[in-house]
């Protein structure tokens, strides 16, 4: 019973969960449910130090005395936090998981395996999640990559594309992974980001964040140059907030779907920051770096059969959260002014949940 409970639970990952929902006109329709996240997983770094005084902070002899035990238990809470991303109409979890803050291929191989490992031992099927990686020349050594469940999504391509800043040869920073597949039978690109941090002031940095979103523009305009009707999310760590001038002006991402062109963007983190909810906490006060930005072709009133955008969340999970002193209900993270936590990543996650309407 227990080997058929399971190939049912597969099969219906495999095709997507089905929702009755009514659309804009007020029609009842059928949805196939897709969830697309993204999660900065906080300096999950191995034990080895591989670059010099960079990666020697997180090794047995740093100042975090980063050992084996620490490391495991880090991958082991990361997983929770991933098996987590579940609801009724994507009970298999996202379909695609952007992260940041990664070393090496080998710490996300390490992360997927326990993540089906935690599954299993609930029961669950496995989600057999494969990685997308790239090394980036940022100084630290950190990436971003993608995470994606074969049964939900189908990869076809992936691109990664430097950022370069004129007049400032030496400008290190992670390059911009983007993924391209098809997620419910349409094409999807989900370009994946941890743009310049705010180091120097957020206004005299300002400008390597503007530079970066233009980036992620002209990385758009040129999938639409081959396929216009596609879908397109801008996603990541952004290091400026839904209203900067990165994302909302050189970006495009709008408060509001209303007026936004199939080739423009919409921000739905927007007004989920103007409700007071963020996704890390900096002196006491909310921030929304961690957005997932969609395209106009992913919007109803622009693509109605098509695959859409439905709804967003931060999946602030209360175990996520810290319990305690100047942090309480803030992200829970691994370390804090250099004592460990053992916590998961000073980041909470996000999603979008994508539908498409079955015929």
């Amino acid at each position: 019973m227990k080997r058929i409970f399971l190939f049912i639970a597969v099969i219906a990952v495999a095709i997507g969960c089905i929702s009755a929902q009514k659309n804009k006109s007020g029609e009842k329709r059928q949805y196939a449910v897709y969830g697309v996240a993204f999660y900065n997983l906080e300096n999950l770094f191995d034990t080895i130090n591989n670059n010099g005084k960079y990666d020697l902070e997180f090794s047995p002899q740093g100042a975090r005395q980063w050992n084996a035990v620490k490391y495991r238990s880090k991958i082991s809470n990361l997983a929770r936090a991933i098996t987590a991303m579940t609801t009724k109409t994507t009970p298999g979890g996202p379909a695609i998981i952007g992260v940041s803050e990664i070393e090496n291929a080998s710490v996300l191989h390490d992360l997927v395996r326990e993540v089906d490992r935690q599954l299993e031992a609930q029961g669950k099927p496995s989600w057999n999640l494969q990685v997308v990686h790239h090394d980036s020349p940022d100084r630290r050594g950190v990436d971003v990559s993608c995470l994606y469940n074969p049964r939900l999504f189908r990869f076809l391509d992936v691109t990664n594309t430097t950022l370069r800043i004129p007049d400032y040869e030496s400008f290190r920073t992670r390059d911009q992974m983007c993924v391209t597949g098809i997620l419910g039978g349409d094409t999807l690109s989900v370009i994946v980001n941890h743009w310049p941090s705010r180091l120097g002031g957020q206004e005299q940095s300002s400008y390597l964040r503007e530079a970066a979103a233009a980036l992620s523009k002209q990385i758009a305009d040129s999938l639409w140059a081959i396929r216009p009707n596609q879908g397109v999310i801008v996603m990541g760590d952004l290091n400026d907030d839904p209203q900067d001038k990165s994302c909302a002006q050189v970006l495009g991402g709008q408060r509001k779907p209303d007026n936004v062109d199939p080739h423009g963007f919409y921000n739905p983190f927007w007004e989920m920051l103007d409700k007071g909810i963020g996704t890390l906490a900096y002196k006491g006060s909310w921030n929304l770096f961690d957005q997932i930005i969609v395209s106009g072709t992913l919007l109803e009133k622009n693509n109605p059969d098509a695959l859409q955008y439905r709804r967003c969340a931060v999946n602030n999970f209360d175990f996520l959260r810290s319990t305690e002193g100047t942090s309480k209900g803030g992200p829970l993270r691994t370390y804090s002014a250099g004592v460990f936590l053992n916590g998961y990543s000073d980041h909470f996650p996000t999603e979008v949940f994508l539908v498409k309407p079955r015929k």
